[in-house]
């Protein structure tokens, strides 16, 4: 039976952000965004693990989507604080440990909380993780030309989110063909003016010193799946080796042909994998 997805609003660590959430059975899935992007990026997966009446909530991350702005200092001790007050809500709320999932920065927020010992989790998925290796998405988007002509020019807001709609295509997708409807107009609109864009790239440069390899393997004792595309040109899936190789009994799926969002551009096979990490329900 589908389960309805239903959006509201939470405090969590004294941020106030934007929920979409799933009634349902079963550890809940806690899913998180990466840079730049919004909860709206697991609609499609929300979507598919509604039909299957299982329990989920994506959430914007401070900074990002309609989430209050980030404060003054470390930007990773701020998504950490968040992201353990989502975990514990999360598992409050469904009863439940939590199986936590987090795409590109999210993964960094994911991996990070992994190493805690404190937190209900189950399992933790991080997809196309940051800090892995060096950090070249960042010079991708503030290198671009589109990107660089937008921040020159005073530009309507239309024409403005159809620039950053059109660099998100780009960058983030291996195919054309496999963008869902909807999926870059959900991913523009939270990047209407030339100010949102201006800070977004501000909060990247301001962060980028932290995803310098921000992680503590030797702490993590949590069950671990890694998701990474095979043609993810913001994040290359080479480093995957370095968390392999310090957690040799994780998981790893490498989704041939796919980008940077998995989770957009091939929501069938995400669903599956995340569904495989979860204890069988009677």
């Amino acid at each position: 039976m589908r389960e309805p997805l239903f959006e509201h609003r939470l405090t969590l660590a004294g941020y106030e952000t934007r929920a979409l959430e799933l009634e349902g059975d079963g550890p809940p899935f806690l899913l998180l965004h990466g840079y730049m992007d919004s909860a709206d990026t697991w609609r499609y997966v929300m979507d598919r693990l509604g039909r299957q009446g299982h329990a989920a909530l994506a959430v914007d991350l401070p900074g990002f989507g309609q989430a209050d702005r980030l404060n003054t200092g470390s930007v990773l001790a701020q998504l950490d604080a968040f992201t353990v007050a989502a975990v514990r809500h999360a598992a409050a709320e469904h009863g439940g440990d939590v199986v936590l999932v987090g795409n590109s920065l999210g993964g960094v927020a994911t991996l990070r909380a992994a190493e805690r010992d404190d937190l209900p989790l189950a399992a933790v998925v991080p997809v196309a993780p940051a800090g892995l290796d060096m950090p070249s998405w960042f010079t991708a988007i503030e290198g671009d030309p589109v990107v660089r002509s937008l921040l020159r020019l005073p530009l309507p807001e239309g024409v403005v989110q159809r620039m950053v709609g059109e660099v998100y295509r780009r960058l983030v997708f291996s195919d054309a063909a496999t963008i869902p409807a909807g999926a870059i107009d959900a991913f523009s609109v939270h990047h209407r003016s030339r100010e949102s864009v201006s800070r977004g790239l501000s909060t990247g440069s301001r962060m980028l010193p932290e995803l310098r390899y921000p992680f503590h393997f030797e702490r993590v004792d949590v069950p671990t799946l890694l998701i990474w595309g095979s043609r993810d040109r913001m994040v290359s899936h080479e480093g995957s080796e370095r968390l392999l190789a310090a957690l040799p009994d994780a998981r790893y799926a490498l989704l041939d042909g796919i980008g940077h969002c998995p989770q957009v551009e091939a929501p069938d096979r995400v669903t599956e994998l995340l569904l495989g990490i979860v204890p069988s329900r009677p």
